[in-house]
């Protein structure tokens, strides 16, 4: 996790932002006392979405456990997909 000032990422506004895409950085950038903000590559934001849709109801959360759970186990299988 990066953390920077909105003046020092003003300055550097490519580098903070290569960082955060290429690196799968998350950049905080403060702006005063208990403020900021929070930048983060799209392919992070679209992950942290998945995983709250998933745990988002008690059934989901249910069924992902039990296939956790399967996998651990051995009790999983492969299958190939149609191309």
């Amino acid at each position: 996790m990066l953390t920077t000032t909105i003046t020092d990422f003003r300055k550097d506004i490519k580098r903070y932002l290569d960082n955060v895409t290429q690196n799968f950085e998350t950049l905080i950038i403060n702006r005063g006392k208990d403020t900021g903000v929070v930048i983060m590559s799209l392919d992070e934001y679209n992950s942290l979405s998945a995983t709250q849709h998933e745990l988002s109801s008690k059934a989901n959360e249910k069924r992902l456990d039990s296939a956790i759970e399967k996998f651990n186990n051995g009790l999983s299988f492969e299958n190939d997909l149609p191309e």
